[in-house]
């Protein structure tokens, strides 16, 4: 198979043009900042199959809910971050012949993200129909420094002509989502202006009436200077353009430089938005294109100085953890509470762009390893000022008494999944909500969280589960009925281990967290006990009778937790005897089949054995896996990370790899077939843990931090850094030895193999491979 990209070990290159690979091009080389991010559409006109992707953080629409058969619970509407208007339209007409790749004869073509310095470069020479020759050279970027800001540098190089080129420098506000569910678009316009140099579109969403003003300044250069004629303004309903008409020369350079702004309601009030984009523009174009490209690498280099991880030996998975980590950096920066982190991130309409469970159970570990600790409380913080919707949410589904059921999918904490068995039945998402807030306290010793916001959503998560378990005369345990797992393969099942497991955990965690606050915070816990109306003697009592009383499906004979009642009625196969030409099942196989096969999408009984692998042991563990992994299709871009990180746990070093190496490249090698919808944006977190936790043995207990390294048999060595409480420590594994670097000026009491020590400010110490 050939590669959709070059292996380089910081770029990500593309040396050919493919029209019919356009789409997974414009997903690959797609942009960010945390505030917005586009896709790699081309910015002159492209008449060829493209999905247009201009996405902005916290403005979506409620997009009416389209069902055959509608049933009580249902969402009203499904949440969407929509495309918001185009500014990085670059319109080149050559004696009246339109600048089209898709038109033209293409000679030659490179594209390249620059991902250590953060900006898209694309390079090209085309023979227009009539027989003009041109060179162009791209360079974008979408700015860290300036994150409502982006610009634009495009240098079109006549070869062998001299004659007239009309540039328009466009916004084009009539865009719309290719998944909307009525076909209907999601803008309307409010006011257009244009004062020469810059243009001006403002409009609103329906429904929800976000506004946005999108700005931009545009200068063209002819051999380096200004273009004599002052552009024409071009002002349409939803539409502006700064029009000009430009006498070029053969091989005499024309340069346009565009920066463009995006703010939003969500940081300005209507009235004030046409003036604060205005503002932005005036920074950028005082600072200059160079200037903003430079402030761009500056930043970029200090988010590499602490997430980036260095393989040597083996450059295909050097790219793809560099590809991974820089996309998980430009989709979020943690600044905002409000924003969460959408499966697709910000290059591609699927799911909406609406936060999953994806964002607790993969996501977080990342953020709170590689980033300030305010990063991964903002993420926990997302969720705590959800919980009054979390609480509508259980209400909307028959329960009460402040039973907070967390949305598979949601915007603003309310839940818009409309799938009858995500919806109704994928309840385990509760249980990462409340691993999140264990995982961030164990990890941060942030334990005045605990009491001022997690013990509010531990309570109402424990409330769920103890009106969601019934007590089953037959097995006189209690047993959880009609769900759907982690392996969506599966439908309206009995007793899930996975969703049992969790429940009882949660409520275990959520006993230890009310004794906790009552002893160490008492005068919050009172205000909690008020707030939630929080009986305690009667509520704890029913939850230890569930711990005590759950009934978990177990087969004696083979020493394993079987996935749910019935799962070993199935006829029992092994991903290996599937016909590869029928991969994925899901595009192949209808649901009936998929329901009745014993196939796995993705991690589910192991889901628990690595959220919970301390409760555990490694035999346990490792009969699990044997069962389990060969059964699994890894049709879940969640699937493989986790299975990875178990896989090193357990010593399959090279099933660790192997899985690790399809986790990092999923996108680039467009494993799953369907890259052209948008990247995985969640489950490239899950690449960081194959090494960081897999790898590298990474664990946290009882305010220390721990590593039990090994390293697959293709690399010579690799290193990761992590923030642990205060200090920055940089871990280095080669054959030999585990060099560990303290960057910081806070000691830390580490464990390496088991042998502990004290690591210093600027100390490094080196312990011999085990």
């Amino acid at each position: 198979m050939k590669k959709l990209v070059e292996t380089d070990r910081w770029n990500i290159v593309e040396n050919e043009f493919r029209p019919r690979r356009q789409r997974d091009m414009e997903s690959i080389f797609a942009l960010g900042n945390g505030h917005m991010g586009q896709r790699a559409n081309f910015e002159e006109t492209y008449s060829g199959n493209s999905l247009q992707g201009n996405y902005l953080a916290g403005v979506y629409y409620p997009d009416k809910t389209r069902v055959g058969w509608w049933k009580n619970g249902y969402p009203e509407y499904f949440a969407k971050v929509i495309n918001a208007p185009a500014w990085i339209g670059v319109r080149i007409r050559i004696g009246g012949e339109e600048l089209d790749l898709a038109r033209g004869k293409v000679e030659e073509f490179t594209r390249i993200l620059h991902m250590h310095e953060g900006y898209l470069e694309r390079k090209y020479r085309l023979t227009l129909p009539d027989g003009k020759k041109i060179s162009a050279r791209v360079i974008r970027f979408l700015s860290i420094t300036e994150p409502e800001a982006g610009a634009i540098k495009y240098t079109v190089t006549p070869e062998n002509f001299d004659g007239k080129m009309d540039i328009g420098l466009d916004i084009d506000g009539d865009v719309r989502n290719e998944d909307a569910n009525y076909r209907e678009k999601f803008w309307e316009p409010v006011h257009p202006e244009i004062n020469i140099p810059e243009a001006f579109l403002v409009m609103k969403t329906k429904k929800l009436g976000f506004y946005i003003c999108t700005g931009i300044h545009g200068e063209v250069l002819i051999g380096g200077k200004p273009c004599p004629a002052s552009p024409h303004p071009v002002l349409k309903e939803k539409y502006v353009s700064l029009h000009y008409r430009c006498e070029v020369k053969r091989n005499q350079p024309v340069t346009v430089v565009k920066y463009g702004c995006q703010p939003t309601s969500l940081n300005h009030t209507p009235e004030e938005i046409l003036e604060a984009a205005g503002k932005v523009l005036k920074r950028c174009v005082s600072k200059g294109f160079d200037r903003m490209l430079s402030e761009q690498a500056e930043a970029w280099q200090r988010k590499w100085e602490t997430s980036d991880i260095v393989i040597e030996g083996d450059d295909e998975a050097q790219q793809g953890i560099r590809f991974n980590i820089f996309q998980l950096n430009q989709t979020y920066t943690g600044d905002d509470e409000r924003l969460n982190i959408g499966p697709k991130g910000f290059t591609g309409e699927k799911y909406g762009g609406s936060t999953y469970w994806d964002t607790e159970a993969f996501c977080f570990p990342f953020y709170l390893s590689t980033s300030d600790q305010k990063v991964a409380r903002n993420l926990l913080l997302y969720r705590y000022k959800h919980l009054q919707k979390a609480i509508e949410n259980a209400v909307k589904l028959g329960f009460c008494g402040g039973a907070a059921l967390y949305p598979m999918v949601t915007m603003n904490g309310e839940e818009c999944h409309n799938e009858w068995e995500i919806t109704f039945e994928e309840i385990h998402r509760n249980g990462a909500i409340a691993y999140a807030i264990y995982h961030y306290i164990r990890y941060t010793g942030d334990n005045q969280y605990l009491a001022d916001f997690g013990l509010e959503v531990l309570i109402a998560i424990s409330r769920f589960w103890a009106q969601r378990v019934n007590f089953s005369e037959p097995h006189q345990k209690y047993v959880i009925l009609g769900v759907t797992g982690p392996n969506e393969y599966e439908n309206n099942v009995n007793n899930n281990w996975y969703t049992n497991t969790i429940a009882v955990w949660c409520l275990s965690y959520t006993l230890s967290a009310i004794d906790f606050v009552r002893k160490e915070h008492a005068g919050r816990y009172r205000q909690v006990v008020e707030k939630t109306g929080f009986r305690e003697k009667e509520e704890t009592a029913r939850w230890k009778e569930i711990i005590e009383n759950m009934y978990f499906p177990y087969d004696e004979e083979k020493g394993v937790f079987i996935q749910q009642d019935g799962y070993l009625d199935k006829e029992q196969m092994t991903a290996a005897n599937l016909d590869p030409a029928i991969r994925p099942l899901n595009q192949h196989w209808s649901w009936d089949r998929i329901l009745r096969s014993c196939f796995i999408k993705q991690a589910d009984v192991l889901q628990g054995l690595f959220f919970l692998e301390d409760q555990y042991d490694t035999e346990i563990i490792r009969r699990n896996f044997d069962f389990y992994e060969p059964r699994t299709v890894h049709e879940s871009s969640l699937s493989p990370c986790v299975h990875s990180v178990l896989a090193a746990r357990i010593g399959y070093e090279q099933k660790a790899y192997e899985l690790y190496l399809r986790t990092a490249r999923l996108d680039l090698d467009d494993y799953n077939k369907e890259v052209a919808e948008g990247l995985h944006i969640t489950s490239m977190a899950g690449t960081w843990m194959a090494i960081v936790l897999g790898f590298g043995g990474m664990r946290t207990r009882e305010g220390r931090i721990f590593f039990h390294p090994m390293i697959p048999d293709k690399w010579e060595k690799y290193s990761f850094y992590v923030r642990f409480r205060e200090s920055l420590l940089q871990v280095t594994v080669s054959r030999k030895d585990v060099i560990i670097a303290n960057k910081s000026q806070v000691g830390v009491k580490i464990s390496v193999y088991s042998q502990e020590e004290w690591l210093s400010a600027d100390e490094t110490k080196v312990f011999p491979v085990k």
